[in-house]
C-alpha cells in the first residue's frame, strides 16, 4: 500500500484561507487529475457555508496558513490603533493594494486592510467594492483573533471597534493624498447638478406665481377703488 503524502494541515485543524475566510479541514483526499493523482484539501468556510477543494500542493499560493498563536492576535488587534501613512483618494488604486494585502493574507496584512478601510470611511463612504473588501477583511480578522485568543467573535468584535475608536479619543483620520478620482464623485456631481437644476425650476415657478398673484390682488385693489369712486 502506498504511503500517503506528508500534508501541512491536519483533517479538523482550522486554517485561513484569505479570499474565503477562516475554515476547517474536514477532508484530505486524493483525486486523480489529467491522469495523475493529486491529493486535496476539502475545506469548510463557515462564513458562507461552503465548502471547498484545493491542491495541497497549491494551498501555499493561494494564502492558506494556520491560525496565529495568541501573541500575534494581540499584535494585529494592537497595529489597528497605531498611526499609518497618509492614503490615496483614488479608489481603484487604494482597493488594488488592499487587495494584493489580502493575497498575502497575514494577520497583520489584513488588520492593515481594515485599519486603512475604516478611516477612510470616515472621510468619504466606500465604494462597492471596497465597502465589500472592508467587510470580508473585518470579518476575517475578528474571527482568527477570536480563534487565537479563545474568545467569542462578538466579543472581539467590540474589541476591534474599541481600538478603531478608542474612547475619549478623536477619530484618526488621516489626510488623503491629493488627487481625488473617486468615480463615485462624478455620479455625485452629476445628482447635484440635476437636483440644482430642478431647485432652480422650482424658484421660477414660485416666482412666476407670485408676479401673477401680485397682479391680480392689484387689479382687484383697482376694481374696489372705481367702486368707491362710482359711489361717491
Amino acid at each position: 500500500m502506498a504511503t500517503r503524502k506528508k500534508t501541512e494541515f491536519k483533517v479538523k485543524q482550522q486554517i485561513v484561507y484569505p479570499s474565503q475566510g477562516v475554515g476547517v479541514i474536514t477532508e484530505i483526499f486524493e483525486k486523480e487529475f489529467n491522469g495523475e493523482k493529486t491529493l486535496y484539501y476539502k475545506i469548510y468556510v463557515e462564513v458562507s457555508d461552503m465548502v471547498v477543494m484545493v491542491p495541497v500542493n497549491n494551498a501555499k499560493n493561494l494564502g492558506i496558513r494556520a491560525i496565529v498563536e495568541a501573541k500575534e492576535a494581540k499584535k494585529a488587534l494592537n497595529l489597528l490603533s497605531e498611526d499609518f501613512e497618509p492614503i490615496t483618494s483614488d479608489w481603484k488604486l487604494r482597493y488594488q493594494m488592499n487587495l494584493d494585502l489580502l493575497k498575502k493574507g497575514t494577520i497583520a496584512d489584513i488588520a492593515k486592510i481594515v485599519r486603512c478601510l475604516y478611516y477612510r470611511s470616515k472621510i468619504k463612504e466606500l465604494p462597492i467594492q471596497e465597502r465589500k473588501l472592508y467587510d470580508s477583511a473585518r470579518t476575517l480578522l475578528i474571527d482568527e483573533i477570536a480563534i487565537a485568543l479563545g474568545k467569542d467573535p462578538k466579543d472581539v468584535e467590540g474589541m476591534v471597534h474599541a481600538k478603531l475608536e478608542p474612547p475619549g479619543a478623536a477619530p484618526k483620520i488621516k489626510r488623503a493624498l491629493i488627487q481625488d478620482d473617486d468615480d463615485d464623485d462624478e455620479f455625485n456631481m452629476d445628482d447635484n447638478d440635476s437636483k440644482g437644476r430642478d431647485d432652480d425650476d422650482d424658484d421660477d415657478d414660485e416666482d412666476e406665481d407670485e408676479e401673477e398673484s401680485l397682479e391680480s390682488r392689484a387689479e382687484e385693489e383697482e376694481d374696489f377703488d372705481d367702486e368707491d369712486d362710482d359711489y361717491n
